[in-house]
């Protein structure tokens, strides 16, 4: 009886916590796939932190495309430490990719150096556009285009003008 007690608030939590993707089916893929070493953050817990250090966790051609704005590239493929060697370890960072999962990795990587502050942005940059949210091109200029890392993954961004190189 205590287990299924518990397996019954496991699974409302877990819906409650990432109640602001929009889509059921792109959570489940979500739920599926994020890491669940490094805390998550939503559109909406993003929108409200104050002093975030946010860090674009996919590759340099995605980056340019459109980020959020005033993210630091740092990388999946090449990631260094060394890129990130000025941000005090409190720092408040968020990692993000096109949906959390190159940027999970990335965050448990920061975790072991010793960041004690990091979050994984759950859903990244595609659940981001698809609630409306702006991205910015390098000219700092807001842009509907979101690279789309390949058609598979592209299917997730429907709220932007796809670039697959």
């Amino acid at each position: 009886m205590n287990k299924i007690l518990f397996l019954i608030l496991l699974m409302f939590s877990s819906k409650v916590m990432h109640a602001q993707i929009q889509s059921k089916s792109f959570d489940s893929l979500l739920h599926i796939m994020v890491t669940k070493a490094v805390p998550t953050v939503g559109c909406e817990d993003l929108k409200k932190m104050k002093n975030v250090v946010l860090l674009d966790t996919r590759e340099r051609r995605e980056y340019e495309v459109s980020h959020l704005k005033n993210a630091q590239w740092v990388g999946f493929e090449k990631f260094d430490l060394k890129n990130v060697a000025t941000i005090p370890k409190d720092a408040n960072i968020v990692v993000y990719c096109s949906i959390g999962v190159r940027s999970g990795k990335i965050g448990e990587k920061l975790m072991q150096a010793g960041f004690t502050n990091v979050h994984n942005f759950y859903g990244s940059i595609f659940e981001w556009v698809n609630q409306g949210n702006p991205v910015y091109d390098m000219a700092g200029k807001q842009t509907n285009k979101i690279h789309g890392y390949n058609w598979k993954w592209g299917i997730w961004c429907n709220k932007c003008e796809k670039v697959y190189e």
